[in-house]
C-alpha cells in the first residue's frame, strides 16, 4: 500500500493556567478572528492554532526537533 500508517492523531487535553492579562488578550484575539473570519471562536480553541504558528516560526525550535528526529543531541 503507498499510503503509509497515520499517525495518532488523538488529541491530548491539557489545563492551563493564564495570568489575566493573557486572558484578556486571548479574548481580544478571538473577537478580531470572528471580525476577520466571520466564524465565532473561543479563545481555548484559538491557542493550539497559536502554538502551532509559535512553534513553526522559532528557527531554534526547528532545528532542535530536526535533531531528535535524526537521532543527534539537542
Amino acid at each position: 500500500m503507498k499510503l503509509e500508517k497515520m499517525p495518532d492523531r488523538t488529541p491530548v487535553k491539557i489545563t492551563a493556567s493564564f495570568p489575566p492579562q493573557d486572558h484578556a488578550d486571548l479574548e481580544l484575539y478571538a473577537k478580531l478572528y470572528e471580525q476577520t473570519y466571520g466564524a465565532t471562536a473561543q479563545p481555548a480553541d484559538l491557542v493550539p492554532s497559536i502554538v502551532r504558528t509559535f512553534l513553526a516560526g522559532d528557527r531554534d525550535f526547528k532545528r532542535a526537533r530536526k535533531a531528535r528526529e535524526s537521532g543527534d543531541e539537542c
